[in-house]
């Protein structure tokens, strides 16, 4: 389906017809119109099917079919993602399908410089994108003001309650006004997502696009079982191959991304490492060298498993087998994105036997295995302290980067009080 047939306002389809874009995919062909209809939606789709434009496009169609854009300035919109990454790409959509439009967004999240979020926010913005722990301290604090809102959006509903916001959010959609259109997108849609969407959506429309359970049909899935210590090894062999020619490498731990990155320049390859531990300006400019194929490897913990639209990244490769099934799918998910092929590689040992069963019963298929003929799989592993990190590690549910980005001090507890230190000295 085209969007000239979809409904949308002159100007937005001026803005999609010059960054190229003229078929909608199955979850915009579907989405857009009963958006546009103005009833609350479910919209549950695979990763890389083009969500963000699904509800990006109506409401800016719908913000200037009503021409709020030329009336009172108010903040009619607010879209809230998981992650500071999803954050700024969706604030880039708006603009880029808002080009010939005067609407005006602000970024609401952590590791940014709050005074210029709270200086934006009283210029009197459209829409507003925020990661929930920001948006909660800046609510408290009297900075955002939404009693004109019309529109809500929660964008990556299952991740948002997995890192653990569901009292941000309900407390967040409480305070909103009760007569607005809500729009829940996820890519799953356990038990506590859906009795979230009861809450806050009236009557939804569920739109559903391909099973849920399986990575995007475009993406090649294989093994390669290897020893731990042989990872990197693997890795760096794997990518004399040419055609690894833009990859993502998922380790478990920000201290494993840092060591894989090491290691891959030391063996001569472009790498830089996306986490919790590296400054927001660091991660932007990382993933925009990696846009900009200045990177060849970008290496991540399950941050960067989310939300993230990189263009033709050829390979995903799971360095440490994921934590769980979903989070295997939306890793995987970063390539074969909007129609095109991908790769998706997972290195496997001895110790992932259990959780290998449990993803294939998931996903509903074997992984098939491979080889390489001229790797040596025989290597021992280093002894004594060198061979340390390569010691089995017990497996996490939830990366390290939970409370990342939500706004909030990681660790600030307060120093115990010494009670010893004004006590008189004895005399003898």
């Amino acid at each position: 389906m085209s969007f000239q047939s979809i409904g949308l306002h002159q100007r937005i389809l001026q803005a999609t017809d010059e960054a190229g874009y003229s078929e909608a995919t199955p979850i915009q062909a579907k989405a857009i119109p009963a958006i546009l209809s103005g009833r609350d939606l479910i919209g549950l789709a695979q990763t890389g099917t083009g969500k963000t434009a699904a509800f990006t496009l109506p409401l800016l169609s719908q913000l200037v079919e009503n021409k709020h854009e030329l009336t009172e300035r108010a903040a009619r919109v607010l879209i809230i993602a998981p992650t500071r990454e999803l954050v700024q790409q969706i604030n880039q959509s708006l603009r880029t399908y808002g080009k010939f439009t005067n609407l005006r967004t602000a970024v609401v999240m952590g590791g940014a410089s709050e005074k210029h979020q709270i200086e934006k926010l009283k210029s009197n913005v459209d829409v507003v994108i925020a990661t929930p722990g920001r948006l909660m301290a800046l609510m408290k604090a009297g900075h955002c003001q939404f009693g004109k809102l019309t529109h809500l959006v929660l964008d990556e509903a299952d991740r948002m309650l997995d890192m653990g916001f569901l009292p941000d959010i309900q407390e967040i959609t409480q305070s909103l006004p009760k007569r607005r259109q809500s729009l829940l997108f996820s890519a799953t849609f356990p038990q506590q997502v859906e009795r979230l969407s009861k809450s806050i959506l009236k009557e939804p429309a569920t739109i559903e696009i391909g099973d849920r359970s399986n990575p995007a049909e475009t993406v090649e899935q294989y093994l390669y079982p290897v020893a731990q210590h042989l990872k990197a090894s693997l890795l760096i062999h794997l990518l004399d191959d040419h055609q690894f020619f833009s990859v993502i490498a998922f380790v478990r731990t920000r201290e494993d991304a840092d060591i894989l990155t090491k290691e891959l320049r030391g063996a001569g390859i472009e790498a830089e490492a996306i986490h919790s531990d590296r400054s927001q300006n660091h991660r932007a400019r990382a993933l925009r060298d990696f846009k900009a194929s200045k990177l060849r490897v970008l290496v991540a913990t399950d941050i960067a498993a989310r939300g993230l639209d990189i263009p033709n990244v050829t390979h995903v490769v799971n360095i440490d087998f994921p934590g769980q099934s979903d989070d295997y799918i939306h890793r995987i998910g970063r390539t074969g994105r909007a129609g095109a092929e991908g790769c998706a590689i997972t290195f496997i040992t001895d110790h992932d036997g259990e959780r290998l069963r449990k993803l294939e019963r998931h996903i509903g298929k074997t992984l098939a295995k491979r080889f390489s003929d001229s790797f040596n799989y025989k290597v021992p592993a280093p002894e004594g302290d060198a061979g340390k990190r390569f010691e089995k590690r017990k497996p996490r549910r939830h990366s390290a980067d939970r409370f990342e980005q939500s706004g909030r001090s990681k660790v600030n507890k307060p120093a115990k009080k010494r009670t010893d230190w004004r006590k008189p000295k004895k005399r003898n």
